[in-house]
């Protein structure tokens, strides 16, 4: 830091003493008159219906114009260093989340399951994002912060800046409301945060999500431990539950949640229906409630059903007379089909200390800070993704890639196929962090390891304990006996996951500039030039491109097509002509020949849209119309009126 040059600063200093005095005159490091008078009883008459309950911040409607404005000149290019990307249903994103929920915003519109986040708690050490502001490497030498890879600033903000909540308030309300946009109707939001911004961040969903599907308030114990620093200590965090639509959500299930507690449970009599437990039939409340009074089985008294209904449950072994009363019994599969839970996850949601502990163990080094804890992902996982799905789920906030990781740690036990999209901007590590003498230049980098090695961990347990279930089935049957089931049919059986089933890759992207001159003009706006010598691939494409570059480029373009399609090559003879996800054909050929046409023609099932370059039929319109009047006519030759719905798009 910088010796100031100036001496004295006596317009804050007042502030501050304005500030000590009156804190609600004070907002954003600026007076505001009004609020002012208003604490010294003089009150301007306000008329009715100009006063109204809303959080307002200096930057808001910036704030809000910013999830609206378009993404031009990036795209999400694929990069070497994903696992299994051939037939992996996950993703990985390098790059600020802001541009990627945009990004991500046509192809995955209301796709997402569930998101969780964990964004920086804005206690005057973390770093927050600036949005659209650029620096030089020289210039970020010269300031305090972070630079990323791209050359984004992460800028520090400081309690003492004049707009501490209004920055961290500016981050996150465009990318609050993009990811909305990604959220199924049925699909939910977790947000961890701590005391710094809890009541901010609770205004602002309440605002984009409604006060009305606000879930839940959860409150995590993430440490065991007393500071000694501080008078009381904080050892929770805060999560927020909001629905994109409350209704929607508990639509097919008015309880969801995770295991209730199953203790107590027996067959002393070898009850065939199972495990069980005995409950009240009493009526709580008597007459009060209305429950109705009578005798049965020699006890009376006011019960919670009809004699009618005690009859029948009588007739179906269900009520038991013990010294207690009347009592029902409670079975434990039914137990386990009544789940629910509560606000507070004091003891299953796992501590950082551990969770930093057990991923120090797995990467061999201490590569990063204050993780989350798999169990507490792993929570929300089978609170809101339960029973096992397809369903899934994105974090743009990843850090290391918890989240990841209980995903991955959840299918295996369940058998389920979530899957995920992670989003991290390229922070450099610092030079003098353990992850970085490790090889670790940046977080992406952390995430991405650990992806790798939890898969392998996982996978490699699992088929441990398959290979346990095979055997003991095998000499179940070997001695007569039936063969190995599971010992609990409401449940799937962990052991019978099939490890090679186990998706544990993903797709590695990386956002960048524009592949495509779309509109034949550099990066900075400004026109390019062509001549006579100029190749074809240089009109239409930027230096360093690559043919799977444009194909993603182009997907990006279309609506709820995910970026885990396959690509092949349709056309032996066609060495730039890719088929993706069997419903695009993109034809990156130089020239179209009448044989490319017809071969065009023969792919079955018909692609919904075909993309061709525009500078493949020169200035030839005529050329033009007539390859598309025969690549109709091929079509109908081969496919009759299947091939009819089809479009035609030009780069």
């Amino acid at each position: 830091m910088r010796v100031p040059q100036q001496i004295s600063d006596p317009i804050s200093e007042n502030l501050a003493k304005l500030a000590e005095l009156f804190p609600a005159a004070v907002k954003d490091g600026a007076l505001d008159v009004e609020a002012l008078r208003a604490e010294l009883g003089d009150f301007e008459e306000i008329k009715p219906g100009d006063e109204r309950y809303e959080l307002n911040w200096v930057g808001k409607q910036a704030a809000k114009k910013e999830s609206f404005k378009p993404l031009l000149g990036k795209t999400l290019s694929l990069k070497v260093d994903g696992k299994n990307s051939e037939t992996t249903k996950n993703i990985y994103i390098e790059g600020d989340n802001l541009e990627a929920l945009k990004l991500l915003r046509q192809n995955y519109y209301g796709e997402v399951k569930m998101i969780y986040i964990d964004p920086p708690y804005n206690t005057g050490k973390d770093f927050v994002y600036k949005d659209n502001f650029t620096v030089s490497v020289g210039e970020s030498d010269q300031q305090e912060g972070s630079v990323t890879t791209e050359g984004q600033r992460l800028i520090k903000n400081e309690r003492t800046s004049n707009r501490f909540h209004a920055q961290w308030l500016d981050m996150m309300y465009p990318r609050l409301k993009l990811a909305k946009d990604l959220l199924r109707q049925d699909g939910v939001i977790f947000i961890s945060i701590d005391d710094n911004e809890v009541a901010n961040l609770r205004a602002i969903c309440n605002e984009i999500f409604g006060e009305e599907n606000l879930i839940a308030h959860i409150c995590h114990k993430a440490r065991a431990s007393i500071s000694n620093d501080k008078v009381i200590s904080e050892n929770h965090n805060t999560i927020l539950l909001f629905a994109k639509n409350f209704q929607c959500v508990f639509e097919n299930r008015k309880i969801i949640g995770i295991d209730p507690d199953l203790d107590g449970f027996s067959n002393p009599d070898g009850d065939p229906r199972g495990d069980y437990k005995l409950v009240p039939v009493d009526g709580p409340g008597g007459a009060k409630k209305g429950n109705p009074h009578y005798e049965f089985l020699g006890v009376t008294g006011y019960f919670r059903y009809s004699k009618d209904t005690m009859e029948q449950k009588h007739r179906d072994g269900l009520i038991v007379k013990t010294k207690s009363g009347l009592q029902q019994k409670y079975y434990l599969k039914d137990a386990k089909n009544s789940r629910k839970t509560d606000n507070t996850w004091w003891d299953d949601g796992g501590l950082t200390s551990t969770a930093t502990r057990r991923l120090q163990e797995l990467m061999k080094n201490k590569s990063f800070d204050t993780p989350k804890p798999v169990e507490l992902i792993h929570r929300m996982l089978k609170l809101m993704t339960y029973p096992p799905s397809d369903a899934l789920i994105l974090d743009f906030f990843s850090g290391s890639a918890t989240t990841a990781h209980a995903i991955m740690q959840l299918n295996a036990e369940d058998g389920g196929r979530r899957r995920y999209i992670m989003v991290q901007i390229n922070e450099i590590c610092d030079e003098k962090s353990e992850a970085y003498q490790a090889g670790y230049k940046t977080i992406a980098e952390i995430g991405k390891e650990r992806i790798r090695r939890a898969g392998e961990k996982i996978k490699d347990e699992l088929k441990i304990k398959h290979a346990a279930w095979k055997k003991k089935a095998l000499d179940s049957k070997k001695s007569g006996k039936l063969v190995l089931e599971d010992e609990n049919p409401e449940d799937p059986n962990p052991y019978v996951v099939d490890p090679d089933a186990l998706d544990i890759g993903f797709k590695s992207f990386r956002i960048e500039d524009t592949k495509i001159n779309w509109l034949k003009k550099d990066l900075r706006g400004e026109q390019l030039e062509f001549d006579d010598t100029t190749t074809q691939d240089a009109l239409d494409f930027v230096p360093g491109y690559t043919d799977t570059d444009v194909v993603y480029e182009l997907m990006l373009r279309q609506s709820n097509i995910p970026l885990t399609g396959t690509i092949i090559k349709p056309i032996t003879t066609a060495k730039r002509t890719y088929l993706y996800a069997d419903a695009y054909l993109i034809c990156l050929e130089e020239k179209i020949t009448q044989k490319l046409v017809e071969s065009l023609a023969t792919i079955e099932p018909t692609p919904n849209k075909y993309f061709f370059r525009d500078s493949a039929f020169g200035t030839d319109i005529a050329l033009k119309d007539e390859t598309f009047r025969r690549l109709k006519a091929e079509i109908h030759k081969h496919h009759g009126d299947l091939g009819s719905a089809y479009t035609v798009e030009f780069i």
